[in-house]
């Protein structure tokens, strides 16, 4: 997320090194209760994601997502697996959060958006709710981007799930979570709520985008991520259930806590990894006094009751 220091940048919080939110130790911060006393806020992010074959020139991507023979175009191997999770590791997905009876935020690219309108179909019925993604998984927003361009790439984005969905996003996950130094400022420009690309955290917080502007910062952690844990740090698959329960057992107990716990169908959606989803939402469920939501009621509950 580094970029080059803008010509009038605003001023910085006391012992920070950006201006979007102040410092917040997490013992001297007034208590955060969730709605019917919850002990902890849980959603899940879903990952709707279009890989191009043939990206353009010149744009950022991860570097990390490379066939196992080297970067090459056009890339069939890299592309038709991650198209696997759009035309079938999805409906296992989908099945397993219809057992648990989850509605997800789902994460969407712009060109996932208009390719795919059957699965846009399928979110519709389940009343998930559609996050601003980007354009496809190959283009980051980076400070390679002038103003205008992030700002057109954002409203690209917006425009096609509002489109496809036939409601405006209210909430944005960068691509790999890319942002330049103005990022959160525009998103709010463009009318958003609140933001996923900020790991620094388990409770929502303010970003300062402008006066009276009431912009959160929503836990979103890549710790909790699939592709994060099984794809590029190799853990062992059967460790996934583990993971999440522990960190979920921890949170739950503190109180006052999101937990987040991010899917891609290209990698959980296989045959051999979907019953570890299963076995992980399984012993979520064993706790008592959870808030099952969206991202947005999340974010609608913290400005609500803690911004005023």
């Amino acid at each position: 997320m580094s970029a080059p220091v803008s010509k009038n940048p605003p001023p910085l919080p006391a012992g920070m090194d950006n201006p979007w939110y102040d410092f917040s130790p997490y013992p001297k911060r007034p208590k955060l209760n969730w709605p019917r006393n919850a002990r902890v806020a849980f959603y899940v992010v879903l990952h709707l994601e279009y890989y191009e074959l043939l990206p353009p020139d010149g744009i950022v991507k991860d570097s990390r997502f490379t066939g196992e023979f080297g970067t090459y175009h056009p890339d069939y191997r890299t592309w038709t697996q991650r198209e696997y999770g759009n035309r079938t590791g999805i409906f296992r997905v989908l099945d397993v959060l219809d057992r648990y009876q989850i509605r997800a935020g789902v994460a969407v690219n712009a060109m996932a958006a208009e390719r795919y309108p059957f699965l846009m179909e399928q979110f519709r019925k389940r009343n998930y709710e559609i996050i601003g993604h980007g354009v496809s998984a190959n283009r980051m927003i980076s400070s390679k981007m002038s103003e205008a361009e992030e700002k057109q790439e954002i409203a690209t984005s917006l425009a096609a799930l509002e489109k496809a969905s036939g409601t405006a996003p209210r909430g944005w996950l960068g691509q790999e979570f890319g942002e330049s130094q103005r990022t959160p400022k525009l998103l709010a420009d463009a009318g958003l709520d609140y933001v996923l690309d900020w790991p620094n955290d388990d409770q929502p917080y303010p970003m300062h985008v402008g006066e009276g502007r009431k912009f959160v910062s929503l836990p979103n952690q890549p710790e909790w991520d699939d592709v994060q844990q099984l794809w590029l740090r190799r853990i062992n698959t059967t460790r996934y259930p583990d993971i999440v329960g522990d960190a979920f057992e921890l949170l739950h107990h503190e109180g006052g806590q999101v937990f987040n716990l991010s899917i891609h169908p290209w990698l959980m959606g296989m045959a051999h990894r979907i019953k570890y989803l299963d076995e992980a939402l399984r012993r979520v469920e064993r706790f008592g006094n959870v808030w099952h939501a969206t991202p947005v009621e999340v974010a609608k509950h913290y400005r609500e009751t803690m911004m005023g």
